[in-house]
């Protein structure tokens, strides 16, 4: 799964300017800018400080404007008192529930039912304490609005927040420098990743290992190999480290612990990446035999229950869409029909579960090629032979000639040729969230070639995915796309398909 490669050198430290014009490194923050309020803010130690300040000032503020004012709120009646104990029983609750824990990287989604949950169980409290200490519930009307109000003011807060740290972090404006122990593949792959994303907030200096494999067997390494796992304490102090990754070093094990201890010493955040990590998901389980600690994994079967609930609500949802974006269904078929000769549905023959083949259905958004006699008709979306032995770049996009109409054009920006896909959901032969299903001549070429290809085939295929969410549509790399597939085959739940829902919408009215 490692990336392509232009150019191989070596793992000596003098080679960097040559990695460097493989591919140039991503910027760290300065040491000025890494000293500076900003950085400070959002992710040194005042993260820490920052956020729960901003909830506690607009809970305050929710307040203020739910009792009608700063002197109201200062001189309440004995019935209104209990709703000044609001902001502080929910600060309290958000500490318990792990939302200032830190995190690498949060989606704003992931916050929502936490923030709701907690605000409205800090209401019913304050409820409950006014129940307790008057006999009675605090004003209605004034509770109501101060639940809603903090819902809302604490919400908008924590977007925002959020938002300014990953505009920051997406210009290398703030980010915390990282080691990596292990300069493998896998030690590789996670610098790779985190330079491509800067959304993280981690930025590759360095890797720690004894014996270093070439450049060209992990499939690429920017950064430099620092020095082993002795030279921490120095390095730590020379680059300003506030992280460290651990992805299997070349020592063993016991080796590395103590380093990772001396990192907890420092005060250095330490993550690692566990053996057997393409089994692990987030059911996983810990228990202790004595002092040593046991993992269990739960894996999700794709024919149990759970999936028979999805598939009942993939049907129940596509009716759903079908019946009420028929009009859009009914214009669409119009304009395509106009715009020129030909069917208004193609129809493609796609791999889906279990291998079985399946005709997936698309408005036609191409004109039709009309064949020579004795000829089948053109494909719409026919690949040229270098597509096919084009390694770890999948299929999609325009391939071959442009034959797209100027309809055509609008709904493949639109997404809305790939709204008959329903009827594919409707008659079983899909699901609305699942990996894209690919053509049986692209199966044949990448199942040999791509690790782990034909486990996304355990589940039916979608419409949209957890890997498209992310950007992997069209010609992307094929390995990233089938390693989120699997993840969100092993991590699977109803939640994370709604989540997957919600993603998608918001790509389709941001244009993505």
């Amino acid at each position: 799964m490692a990336d392509r490669i232009t150019q191989q050198t070596s793992t000596t430290l003098p080679l960097r300017s040559q990695l460097t014009r493989v591919a140039p490194r991503p910027r760290a923050p300065t040491e000025e800018s890494a000293r500076g309020p900003l950085q400070w803010a959002l992710e040194g130690s005042g993260w820490a400080v920052v956020r729960p300040a901003v909830d506690l000032a607009l809970l305050c503020g929710a307040l203020v404007i739910a009792l009608g004012g700063v002197h109201a709120t200062l001189h309440p009646s004995a019935n209104r008192a209990p709703l000044l104990a609001l902001p502080p029983v929910v600060l309290l609750l958000f500490y318990l529930r792990g939302l200032y824990r830190t995190r690498l990287r949060a989606l704003l989604l992931d916050g929502v039912v936490p923030v709701i949950s907690a605000v409205s169980v800090g209401a019913m409290m304050v409820a409950t304490l006014g129940l307790f200490a008057n006999g009675r519930v605090p004003d209605e009307s004034l509770w109501v609005r101060a639940w809603l109000l903090a819902l809302f003011a604490v919400g908008s807060g924590r977007i925002i927040l959020s938002l300014v740290q990953g505009w920051a972090r997406a210009r290398r404006l703030v980010g915390k420098p990282v080691l990596i122990m292990g300069a493998g593949i896998v030690g590789a792959q996670v610098a790779r990743r985190l330079e491509k994303h800067p959304e993280y907030g981690l930025v590759p200096v360095g890797f720690l290992d004894q014996d270093p494999p070439s450049v060209a067997a992990v499939g690429g390494r920017n950064a430099p190999v620092l020095g082993t796992i002795e030279d921490l304490d120095e390095l730590v102090a020379r680059a300003g480290v506030k992280h460290v990754i651990v992805a299997f070093s070349s020592v063993a094990d016991a080796q590395v612990s103590r380093p990772i201890q001396r990192c907890q010493e420092l005060g250095i955040e330490v993550s690692v990446v566990p053996r057997m990590f393409d089994t692990i998901n987030s059911r996983v389980g810990y228990d202790t035999v004595g002092g040593l600690p046991l993992m269990s994994f739960t894996s999700v079967n794709p024919k149990g229950i759970q999936f028979a609930i999805k598939h009942a609500f993939d049907r129940i949802f596509a009716a759903a869409v079908l019946i009420g974006c028929s009009p859009v269904f009914l214009s669409v078929a119009l304009a395509v029909r106009l715009s020129s000769p030909g069917p208004v549905l193609f129809r493609q023959r796609r791999v889906g579960r279990d291998g079985k083949v399946f005709n997936l259905y698309k408005f036609r958004s191409m004109r039709i090629e009309l064949p020579e006699a004795g000829s089948e008709p053109e494909d719409e979306q026919a690949a040229p032979l270098e597509l096919l032995l084009g390694g770890d770049t999948a299929p999609g996009g325009i391939e071959g000639e442009d034959r797209r109409t100027a309809v055509g054009r609008f709904l493949r920006r639109a997404s809305l040729d790939e709204l008959p896909q329903f009827v594919n959901v409707l008659r079983g032969e899909m699901s609305v969230i699942g990996p894209r299903p690919e053509r049986p001549e692209f199966v044949e070429i990448f199942r040999n070639d791509i690790l782990r290809y034909c486990d996304r085939h355990r589940v039916k295929s979608g419409i949209s995915g957890w890997a498209q969410v992310h950007g992997l549509r069209g010609p992307t790399s094929l390995a990233e796309r089938v390693e989120w597939d699997n993840y969100y085959i092993s991590h699977w739940s109803l939640g994370l398909d709604l989540k997957i829902i919600a993603l998608t919408v918001s790509s389709l009215l941001r244009g993505e």
